[in-house]
C-alpha cells in the first residue's frame, strides 16, 4: 500500500471521528429506508426496493482501498456465509466509481455488491456526506433494514475492525425477534 493511500486513509479516519455527531438528515430507526438506484461494480443497476423481502445490511464507507475500508469489507467478506444463513444481503456504498469498486472487489475477493454513488445523491439522502480539504466522501455508517424496508438499526461513525461481527450479532437478534 502506498504512503499516499495510507495518508488519505488516516485523514479519512480523522475526519470521520470529527463528524461523529448524528446528522439531522439521517433517516431514523423505524423509518422507511430511502430508496435509491445505483450501479454496482459491474455497471448493473440496483434499487433498494429490489431487496424487499430480505434483510439488508447497507453500509456506507469512505474510500476503496484505504486501510479501514479494506478491513471492514474483508470482515464482511469473511462473515458472508453467516449473513446469508440469516437471509441477509450486504450492500456497500461509497462515492467511488464503479470501476474503482470493481478493482477493489476483485483484489479482495468481495462476494457482495458495492454500489457507486459518485454524484453523492444517495449518500446525501442518508445524511452521510463529510469532507476535508475539499475532498468529500461518505461517513462510515451502517443500517440494518428489515424485509419491509424499515431501518431497524443504525450504527454511526463505526470503527471498521470488529464491525461486521457486531452487525451480525444484532442482525441475528432482530431476525429472531421478527414476527413470522
Amino acid at each position: 500500500m502506498s504512503w499516499a493511500t495510507r495518508l488519505v486513509g488516516g485523514l479519512i479516519v480523522a475526519v470521520c471521528a470529527l463528524a461523529a455527531p448524528a446528522r439531522s438528515g439521517t433517516p431514523a430507526v423505524g423509518a422507511q429506508a430511502p430508496d435509491f438506484t445505483l450501479p454496482d461494480q459491474d455497471g448493473r443497476q440496483h434499487a433498494l426496493k429490489d431487496y424487499r423481502g430480505q434483510w439488508v445490511v447497507l453500509y456506507f464507507y469512505p474510500k476503496d482501498g484505504t486501510p479501514g475500508c479494506t478491513t471492514e469489507a474483508c470482515e464482511f467478506r469473511d462473515n458472508i456465509f453467516a449473513f446469508r444463513r440469516v437471509g441477509a444481503v450486504i450492500l456497500g456504498i461509497s462515492v467511488d466509481s464503479d470501476s474503482s469498486h470493481k478493482a477493489f472487489a476483485e483484489k479482495h475477493h468481495l462476494p457482495f455488491t458495492l454500489l457507486a454513488d459518485p454524484e453523492m445523491k444517495t449518500t446525501s439522502t442518508y445524511g452521510l456526506v463529510v469532507g476535508f480539504a475539499g475532498i468529500r466522501f461518505a461517513r462510515r455508517d451502517t443500517f440494518i433494514i428489515d424485509p419491509q424496508g424499515r431501518i431497524m438499526k443504525h450504527y454511526e461513525s463505526v470503527k471498521a475492525q470488529g464491525h461486521s461481527q457486531a452487525v451480525l450479532s444484532d442482525l441475528k437478534a432482530l431476525v429472531a425477534a421478527a414476527p413470522g
